[in-house]
Order: C-alpha cells, then sequence, then structure tokens
C-alpha cells in the first residue's frame, strides 16, 4: 500500500519507519526542512534505540522516503496518517489542534480517489467529527473517509510497541475503511495482534481514558512511598506486594519524582478540559495532575533536605535529565522543576545524561554539563540520581565515594539497595524508604 505519514517527529518518524518495515512504501511528510534533510542525509533527529538501523534498511530497499511537499505526496496514496503535534495550548491547557485542522485540510485539497485518512496524533473527542465537517463542507467532491487509530508507543521501546503491541485501536464503522485498515496492519497478524474496531469517538477517548490510568497509578504509587517514608515502611515491597495482585498488576508502580514526557502531563491536562466542556469532571485526573505538579516541585526540596537544609554554594550533581531512560526527551521531565528549585537555593548544578543534554540546553537554565558521572560528582555535596539510565545502576561508589566532598547519594528512582549505599560511607535518601543518614 502506498501510506503518507503527515509529521516526521516521535509518533509520525517511527510509525512511518514500522510500516514501511511491513511492507508499505511509506513516505514522511514534514514542513520542517531542516528535519526532513537530516532524514535525507541518513541523520536521525530522535533518540530511539533501532530506528536508525529501521530507517537506513528501508531506505535502502526503497520503501521509505521523505518529502517536504505534502500535496504531490499525498495525491495517489491510499492511506494518510497524521501525526503532527498536539500540544497543550497556551493559556487554557486544552490540545491545540491547529497543525491538526491545517493538515486536514490541505490532505483533503491534495488526494485524488478514495483515501482513507487516519488521525494518529492525539486529539480529544469529537476531533474527527470536525475533520469530517471541514471536508464536507469544503471539499464536498472528494471521497474520503476519517478514522481514528491513536499510538500507544512508549519512549524507549517504540519499535517493540509498534510490531508486538497488546492492541491496536481503530475508531470507524465505514466498511471500506475497515478493510483498507485490516490491510495495513495485516503484516501483525503472525503477532496475533488484535484489531480492535470502534466508533471513532470511543477510539479518541481510549488513547486518553489509558493515558490518564497510568499516569493515576504513577501517582497512587508516589503518595504511598511519601507514607512509607512516614511510617518506616518500603514503598517497593508495597508495590511488590500488591502489584501480585492480577487485577492490579506491577506495571507504573515504580515510586519516582513524578511522571513526565510528551504524552502524560498533556494528555491528563487535555482529558480534564475535556471533560469541564461537556460539564463531566473527571476529579480523580484534577488531583491527579494537581499530585504530580506538587510533587516535582517536592524533590527539589527533598534534595536540599538532604544536604541539611541549604544548599546555597554548595555543588549537585544531577545523573540523568531525560524524563526516563532510552530516550532525548526532555518535555515536562521532573529533572527542569528540580534543578530549577536547586538553583533558585543559590545551589551550583553540574549534570550529565547519555543522550539528553543538547535537549536540555534548550529548556534549563545555567548549569554545567559533565562527560560522565564520576566528572560531574568531583567535589560534589550531593549525588541525585534523577533518570534511571541502566549506566547508573552499576556506579563504582568506591570511586564516588573518593571524588565527593560530602558523601550522600539523593535516590529518586530507587536503583540501589540501601545497603549496598551505605557500605561505602553514603548517606542514602531513596523515596518511600527510610533515610539512612551518615
Amino acid at each position: 500500500m502506498r501510506i503518507v505519514m503527515i509529521g516526521s517527529g516521535y509518533v509520525g518518524l517511527v510509525s512511518g519507519a514500522c510500516l514501511a518495515d511491513f511492507g508499505h512504501h511509506v513516505t514522511c511528510v514534514d514542513k520542517s526542512a531542516a528535519k526532513i534533510d537530516a532524514l535525507e542525509a541518513g541523520k536521525v533527529p530522535i533518540f530511539e534505540p533501532g530506528l536508525d538501523n529501521i530507517i537506513e534498511h528501508n531506505r535502502n530497499a526503497g520503501r521509505l522516503d521523505f518529502s517536504k511537499e505534502l500535496a504531490t505526496s499525498v495525491a495517489n496514496a491510499d492511506v494518510v496518517f497524521i501525526a503532527v503535534g498536539t500540544p497543550s495550548r497556551r493559556g487554557d491547557g486544552h490540545a491545540d489542534l491547529s497543525y491538526v485542522y491545517a493538515a486536514a485540510r490541505e490532505i483533503a485539497a491534495a488526494v485524488s480517489g478514495f483515501t482513507v485518512v487516519v488521525t494518529k496524533s492525539t486529539v480529544p473527542v469529537g476531533t474527527g467529527d470536525e475533520i469530517e465537517r471541514i471536508f464536507r463542507e469544503e471539499f464536498p467532491q472528494k471521497d474520503i473517509c476519517v478514522v481514528s487509530n491513536p499510538e500507544f508507543l512508549r519512549e524507549g521501546a517504540a519499535i517493540t510497541d509498534f510490531k508486538r503491541p497488546d492492541r491496536i485501536v481503530i475508531g470507524t464503522e465505514e466498511p471500506r475503511a475497515v478493510e483498507i485498515m485490516r490491510e495495513v496492519y495485516r503484516p501483525l497478524y503472525l503477532n496475533e495482534a488484535p484489531l480492535y474496531f470502534c466508533e471513532r469517538r470511543t477510539s479518541e477517548l481510549i488513547k486518553y481514558a489509558a493515558n490518564a490510568f497510568l499516569a493515576m497509578k504513577i501517582t497512587f504509587i508516589n503518595e504511598i512511598a511519601d507514607l512509607c517514608e512516614q511510617i518506616g515502611a518500603d514503598v517497593q515491597k508495597v508495590a511488590k506486594g500488591i502489584g501480585m495482585d492480577k487485577r492490579i498488576g506491577d506495571k507504573f508502580l515504580h515510586a519516582g519524582p513524578g511522571y513526565g514526557g510528551s504524552c502524560f502531563p498533556k494528555d491528563t491536562l487535555a482529558l480534564v478540559k475535556t471533560a469541564q466542556d461537556y460539564d463531566s469532571p473527571v476529579r480523580l485526573i484534577e488531583t491527579t495532575v494537581a499530585i504530580n505538579d506538587n510533587r516535582k516541585r517536592a524533590m527539589g526540596r527533598k534534595v536540599i533536605a538532604a544536604c541539611d537544609g541549604n544548599v546555597r554554594g554548595k555543588k549537585i550533581a544531577i545523573l540523568g535529565l531525560t524524563f526516563k531512560p532510552n530516550t532525548d526527551d526532555m518535555r515536562d521531565a521532573p529533572s527542569i522543576t528540580i534543578i530549577q528549585a536547586l538553583l533558585d537555593g543559590g545551589a551550583n548544578v553540574h549534570a550529565y545524561d547519555p543522550e539528553g543534554m543538547e535537549m536540555a540546553k534548550e529548556v534549563i537554565g545555567p548549569i554545567t554539563y559533565g562527560t560522565d558521572p564520576y566528572e560531574i560528582a568531583e567535589g560534589a555535596d550531593a549525588i541525585v540520581i534523577v533518570t534511571e539510565w541502566d549506566e547508573f545502576r552499576a556506579l563504582d561508589l568506591k570511586r564516588m565515594k573518593s571524588l565527593v566532598k560530602t558523601p550522600t547519594i539523593v535516590d529518586l528512582r530507587n536503583i540501589y539497595p540501601v545497603a549496598e549505599v551505605t557500605k561505602h560511607g553514603f548517606s542514602y535518601f531513596a523515596i518511600g524508604k527510610k533515610n539512612e543518614k551518615k
């Protein structure tokens, strides 16, 4: 099939490359000339494990190409995916759909013959209806079917998620579109990936509801972690104990500094705003949003408390900047708020991240970046683990102890056993556990 992906950001690029790997011919379109030029030169603008190899393989096979020209790309397409950004709108928190609607108008003007237009972007309920209205009123002569097909990709594991999904949600009741979407995902038949067809509005809500539920699960265990610190319990053992219940499950029960990234913050807020518009408030999600925002600031105070309540003039070494490992994504990363709190307190912040430092320079204030964990640890008054990159899980703690000024580790991801850290002479402050002060 001839497929066009409008938007070559994270979702569009991963989805387009994987669809090409299925055997379809895919053109990824983006208005950013710099992005397309980089992709055509073999440079992938985002970090996602394995993505560069898939792009190179399918470009060499002639199944994947890139373009700045939307009209010529979609003219003879069978399926056009809209995968442009839907950021939170400034001022009110609603999803900004201007890019989606602009893309839809350009697509409709250019297509010929029956075409399925698929919203892969995360959009509020009713967006597909509005796109269909635009097509019907502005391009009544065009034969276009609008389908919802939300993405469920975890950054750092997106290729696996695309090729071995839990489910593929497709919102349409148009028989012709059903058959075409079955053909798009036919290569996943051997993996027994379930195609779940439903109404378009239901499909749109499934995406928001899924992300909101996972965000609530994270927020729940973070609040339990705070309680554990007060009563002397261990949140990791609590999480394991409740996660063994199959009704609950053990996923997303890892206490930490709060959720971030490209999806949870904006999607929970967008769902709150949509629910308010329909006079059906989702109070659990409203509370989740508020708790998560407060938690990031609280993590900055936790670091300051570990430094005897004062970080002025002290060197704080930050390990990890991205919102999670195996990505360079800094969107709504907890590190941003934590570092700002430390800077406000007068700290001298040094940071290292395996992939995120270039992105961090665009969103974080005046800090010093290092080349590895040991460089930034030298002379530090505290080491703070913010992102659980694998290379931070096996630090040479004996060497670290010899480098630091004050042996203090604040582990906001609980990646070390307490005894392992304290035996090397460190004071250890974790999440949801008893602090060990030396």
